[in-house]
């Protein structure tokens, strides 16, 4: 997949890129349709079973990860029905969704691709951590995690090469804006294509903001784009860095602007980075 992208004397036309970003293959229709489930009944439960069983791709991914350490059930797998209840609504809605991030990626993702994609999982893995403790919806919390640098993804899965050189360019360049350089290469930095594609997935429109917003100063407010903002600079500050710049700082500092309700109950900085390599190495062992 690819588009003829300029060069950095020569932006791309947004338009263009617009027009290439509509005709990327649709998210995958189990993880859209399960960013709508925000219910844990059992209703909710049975049709998120119905919808990975009959995907053989999916449900391939969720009862390979059941059976791994990562979950340690104490019997084999054997069936997407057996895995839901094992799971629970709110685990299994996490991984489909994770997994369709991951499938919406090239089969061989680029190094950029790939630390987008690390990036996103430790934002939501933070979100849903720092959720636990404020009045936002975990799996809410999650779900804008893993969406907030789709544009990311997609721009850097339009233009592999173009992307690669941008990555380099930050690093090379540490006073560099990487989302001034987007506009560079491509015409269109990644929060503005975020906007566009989960506009054109219909998704409920605070996963719009999410993704639009996350690089906005902080609010303080207690909402999931505030929650999105604080879990994606932590997770840069943890090493899940997507593009180096110079904002980038220790986790102290960045755990000094969480609500204190939530600082006090966060795990170590080590312990928490620790488990999110876990989760995103069981994930990539497919």
């Amino acid at each position: 997949m690819g588009i003829l992208v300029a060069s950095r004397s020569k932006p791309a036309e947004p338009k263009e890129i617009l027009l290439a970003l509509e005709n990327l293959p649709p998210f995958p229709r189990v993880a859209l349709k399960a960013m709508n489930l925000l219910s844990g009944t059992d209703t909710s439960l049975s049709e998120l079973c119905d919808l990975v069983r009959y995907d053989p791709v999916f449900a391939g991914e969720i009862l390979r990860i059941a059976n791994s350490p990562l979950i340690a059930f104490s019997k084999e797998v054997t069936s997407i029905m057996q895995a839901s209840m094992l799971l629970g609504f709110r685990r299994m809605r996490k991984l489909v969704i994770t997994v369709g991030l991951r499938s919406y990626m090239d089969k061989s993702p680029t190094p950029a691709v790939r630390a987008c994609w690390r990036h996103s999982v430790a934002c939501a893995m933070v979100a849903e951590q720092t959720a636990r403790w404020n009045s936002v919806d975990r799996d809410l919390a999650y779900t804008a995690g893993i969406l907030h640098d789709i544009g990311r993804v997609a721009l850097a899965t339009l233009s592999p090469q173009a992307y690669s050189n941008l990555v380099e360019r930050a690093e090379t360049e540490p006073t560099w804006d990487p989302l001034q350089g987007e506009r560079e290469y491509f015409g269109i930095d990644h929060c503005s294509a975020g906007l566009q594609l989960v506009k054109s997935w219909n998704l409920p429109e605070l996963f719009i903001k999410t993704t639009f917003l996350h690089h906005e100063p902080l609010t303080y407010q207690e909402d999931a784009p505030e929650v999105v903002r604080l879990s994606c600079r932590l997770a840069d500050a943890l090493g899940f860095v997507a593009v180096r710049h110079s904002s980038i700082r220790s986790c102290e500092e960045v755990l000094a602007e969480f609500p204190e309700s939530v600082r006090k109950h966060m795990p170590g900085t080590e312990g928490l980075a620790g488990e999110i390599a876990k989760e995103i190495g069981v994930i990539e062992a497919a």
